[in-house]
């Protein structure tokens, strides 16, 4: 059994620095992350034994400690606004492409568009670049499209972790559904996102069996598995290596492991290294 590691894959700058600061304000003193740092329980644990805390967002009554972190997924300026006025030191390490989405969105509807997300509606970044425009509605299909009010501008962003092709046939829908709007559509599908899944299409055209590595609740690791099996290919998700089934590799020939953006290197190792392990052990079987 061959074993094959996607030409990207794994933890992107933006969650790296995130993670480096929320580590350097622990270490300076009592903390309290707002949310999950990022999506990935072996993250969330080694920041647990730091000895963090975990607090809401939108609670200001929810942190005990003097210092809080503004996780890698953003938040609406009113949020922020709201820690730094109750007199918490704020360390906010929300990605820069993150931003970036945030910055598209306010410059469309300063312009006078109507605002509109593709996303989930429930995920902490979508809820973060909404936050400031209660009147942005939220998309993640066509039905979604469908129900829509007629608008005469309509501003399109996404959430950066989301897939290239949803994103790009759901502008194109929008156009269809409303032909007499005008609609000014920003990409902010953020780069990593890109490069991951490109590199997976390359690796689905080598390998029998995908394994994306990530966090149960990483959105863009699920995207990883869906598109792998849009591709043809069986995906599974695992958060480390203890995860791997045998039976996932019975008479397979080629392996590709891929990882989600907020998966630790190190994580992705110990899944390869365990794959060489039973790498006779698969073959035989």
């Amino acid at each position: 059994m061959n074993i094959i590691l996607a030409k990207h894959y794994g933890m992107c700058f933006g969650v790296r620095d995130a993670l480096k600061a929320t580590k350097a304000a622990a270490t300076s003193g009592p903390t309290t992350i707002l949310g999950q740092l990022v999506h990935n329980e072996v993250v969330t644990e080694q920041l647990n034994q730091l000895g963090v805390r975990h607090g809401h967002l939108r609670n200001p009554d929810s942190a005990e400690t003097p210092q809080v972190v503004i996780t890698a997924h953003g938040a609406a300026d009113r949020d922020r606004s709201a820690w730094r006025e109750r007199g918490f030191r704020v360390t906010d390490t929300t990605c820069p492409l993150v931003k970036k989405a945030h910055n598209a969105l306010a410059e469309l509807v300063l312009a006078g568009y109507h605002p509109v997300v593709i996303g989930k509606a429930a995920h902490v970044e979508v809820l973060g670049l909404t936050g400031d425009f209660p009147a942005a509605d939220v998309v993640l299909s066509e039905a979604e499209i469908e129900n829509l009010s007629p608008q005469a501008k309509f501003g399109v962003v996404s959430q950066t972790t989301q897939p290239t092709a949803l994103v790009t046939q759901l502008v194109a829908h929008l156009r269809g559904r409303f032909p007499n709007s005008e609609i000014e559509f920003i990409d902010t599908v953020c780069q990593p996102t890109k490069d991951r899944q490109s590199a997976l299409r390359d690796l689905c055209q080598q390998v029998d069996v995908v394994i994306a590595v990530g966090g149960r609740h990483s959105n863009n690791t699920h995207q990883l598995v869906k598109t792998a099996q849009s591709y043809g290919v069986r995906a599974y998700r695992v958060g480390t290596a203890e995860e791997l089934r045998d039976e996932w590799f019975h008479g397979v020939e080629t392996v590709g492991v891929t990882a989600g953006t907020s998966t630790l290197h190190e994580t992705v190792q110990e899944v390869y290294e365990v794959l060489r392990a039973r790498e006779e052990a698969y073959a035989c079987t």
